[in-house]
């Protein structure tokens, strides 16, 4: 078998900014690159063809694990899912990075109603189990009850 010459990536990008009970901004990562796992890039390939399965990603969660980010992992180390900030559907669109709709986008705000500790994000294509496309370490973030999580994942392909 002969291998294509040229090349397609995927990569992941995302974002948390927290919200304190007045508006104003507690904290914010700003956009870090991550990893796309090898579960989520066979995923990927799945919902290109026809007949082949695969199932749409459209949940984020966030958890409290600091293990180092590797493509082989298929879930968050620790997902948190209490305290207002259980694994959550997320609006998904596409936008535009270099050409038309190249971009995956997936947003979700959560309220909190407890203190917890983030520390890694990730997105699924599973309300509560399913395949994990990506996972990013987000370092030690604290979320305080009736604070306002959002989490802003992009998928790019290029």
């Amino acid at each position: 078998m002969t291998k294509a010459k040229g090349k397609v990536g995927i990569s992941g990008r995302v974002k948390l900014t927290c919200h304190k009970k007045d508006g104003s901004l507690k904290w914010s990562t700003g956009w870090m690159e991550n990893v796309i796992t090898n579960t989520g890039l066979a995923e990927f390939i799945k919902l290109s063809g026809q007949n082949l399965g695969g199932t749409r990603f459209q949940y984020l969660a966030v958890g409290s694990g600091t293990t180092a980010e590797d493509a082989t992992q298929t879930a968050l180390v620790t997902e948190i899912s209490d305290g207002g900030l259980a694994r959550a559907e997320a609006t998904v669109t596409s936008e535009t990075d270099t050409v038309d709709d190249d971009t995956l986008k997936l947003v979700h705000s959560w309220t909190a109603t407890a203190t917890r500790t983030v520390e890694e994000i990730g997105f699924f294509n599973d309300a509560s189990a399913g395949t994990m496309g990506g996972r990013k370490l987000t370092g030690t973030k604290e979320v305080d009850a009736d604070e306002v999580l959002t989490g802003e994942y992009e998928v790019v392909a290029s």
